[in-house]
């Protein structure tokens, strides 16, 4: 009976803190009620000439010889490597007026982000999202323009990753996932650091210990669906 009873409170306090969630990013958002879905209205021939603005991601310029086309909003890509091409990509949409959520990343190195250009006041940060992180970014997809996703090595059942990229593309929401893969998934991204630039060290060569890092170089390689080729591009 205890046990029971147990469960019941678990469950309620489960759906309390997914509904404040929901208000919370409505409230931030202003895209409307986050609590009810609102209908979609059909596609009809002057969407095909929406302007890019309104159909595409902002990217960092790092990424323009790798995604010419940029990233459609309401896409899901997988990230891999070096945790710098996530918070461009933060700093990217935030920076253009854009919200964004990250999710399961309590060490996330919001300094590099702001250095990026990222705005923290469009930023939401949830570092412990509990036993399923995926509810809670699909939550988030109602008021939000970008969502980032650390997996922590989970795996995501084909049929589940279907339901939630369907909502992506409904809410028109891209979610970046890192440190796991997601079935499906219409991009991967694979970065990997490649060099430093240290300012304040001086005339000549950096010296160990002296200056700061002013940029990381990272070498990136990505493609679309299982099909696409493979692209590459230093940077």
């Amino acid at each position: 009976m205890t046990s029971a009873t147990g469960l019941r409170q678990h469950r309620s306090d489960r759906s309390e803190q997914v509904e404040q969630l929901r208000r919370k990013m409505a409230a931030m958002s202003g895209k409307g009620s986050a609590g009810t879905a609102s209908p979609q209205p059909t596609a009809t021939p002057r969407q095909a000439l929406l302007p890019d603005s309104e159909t595409l991601l902002p990217v960092p310029e790092s990424l323009a010889d790798l995604l010419p086309k940029g990233l459609p909003k309401g896409a899901v890509a997988v990230l891999s490597g070096a945790r710098s091409l996530l918070l461009a990509m933060v700093a990217a949409v935030t920076s253009e007026g854009g919200h964004a959520a990250i999710v399961g990343m309590p060490d996330v190195g919001l300094l590099a982000a702001v250095e990026m250009g990222a705005d923290l006041s469009r930023l939401a940060v949830i570092p412990d999202p509990g036993t399923d992180p995926v509810e809670v970014a699909a939550v988030l997809m109602d008021g939000l323009d970008l969502v980032v996703l650390n997996l922590g090595g989970r795996s995501v059942a084909p049929t589940r990753a279907r339901a939630v990229t369907a909502r992506a593309r409904q809410k028109q929401c891209t979610l970046l996932v890192s440190n796991g893969d997601w079935p499906g998934a219409s991009a991967r991204l694979e970065a990997r650091v490649c060099g430093f630039d240290v300012t304040g060290a001086g005339a000549g060569a950096p010296i160990p210990g002296c200056g700061r890092i002013s940029r990381v170089r990272l070498a990136m390689r990505g493609r679309g669906r299982a099909s696409d080729p493979l692209r590459a591009v230093g940077g």
